[in-house]
């Protein structure tokens, strides 16, 4: 447990620079690798309407990100890889779930119509799914009242789309807070668990990231809402490109 909590947060009990930084980074993902990653689908799938897209990519991410987990929680029954090595590659693990859900949670976001080409209004929008329902409460509640009444059922567009540009800026102060805290507690929770021996840490791994990410799947669907029956102009338009 305190090489677990020492490999994430200093003395003060703050997260590590170097933690924080790769977070960032995890959770900066480029347009460019969105419009690839949906180009890949639909060249795989040409008929596929958004819906169907959306649902592989669910299949793809679940099955990515559980299988990360619980090749991470896997090490720790090899000899030669030690405990502080295991929690050396499940804070690896850990970014790179951030890395698969931001790319995810983007690419639906783009299958909607709503453009992440803006790096701070992604990342708000990618921790405050990953929040679930508080992060989703605070979506509501600080960017709500500039959609105007009956605009935030569906809130993922009021991140990317709605919101101005200075509000958006006090709403990412106020959720990375608390997105950091939810976070990392729950991922040195399962940082604890992985490097068990004997098979342990896999299964505690493999289901770890399943259940975190089927919370993702669910509090996608419910910040956007309903697909559209075809592809928005704009994103076909970028599909259709050669270089796409």
């Amino acid at each position: 447990m305190k090489a677990a909590n020492d490999t994430i947060f200093n003395r003060d009990g703050q997260p590590k620079p170097a933690i924080l930084r790769a977070i960032e980074r995890a959770l900066d993902v480029q347009h460019p690798l969105i419009v690839s990653n949906l180009d890949r689908l639909r060249r795989r799938h040409p008929e596929a309407s958004p819906a169907e897209l959306a649902r592989l990519l669910e299949r793809d991410y679940l099955r990515a990100t559980t299988a990360a987990g619980a090749a991470v929680g896997a090490t720790a029954a090899v000899p030669a890889v030690g405990t502080i090595a295991s929690l050396g590659l499940s804070a690896v693990a850990t970014v790179g779930f951030l890395e698969a859900t931001a790319l995810y949670t983007e690419s639906i976001a783009e299958l909607h119509g709503i453009h992440t080409d803006d790096p701070e209004r992604s990342r708000a929008m990618v921790m405050a799914i990953l929040m679930g329902e508080e992060g989703s409460a605070l979506v509501r509640s600080v960017l709500g009242a500039s959609a105007g009444q009956g605009a935030t059922q569906h809130w993922g567009q009021l991140v990317n789309k709605s919101a101005p540009t200075s509000l958006i800026r006090t709403f990412t102060g106020s959720i990375q807070r608390r997105f950091l805290r939810k976070f990392l507690a729950r991922q040195g929770g399962f940082m604890r668990g992985r490097p068990l021996p004997f098979g342990v840490g896999a299964v505690v791994g493999g289901t770890g990231n399943h259940l975190m990410g089927k919370s993702v799947v669910r509090t996608t669907r419910e910040a956007f809402g309903p697909l559209p029956r075809t592809l928005p102009g704009e994103l076909a338009n970028e599909l259709q490109q050669p270089d796409s």
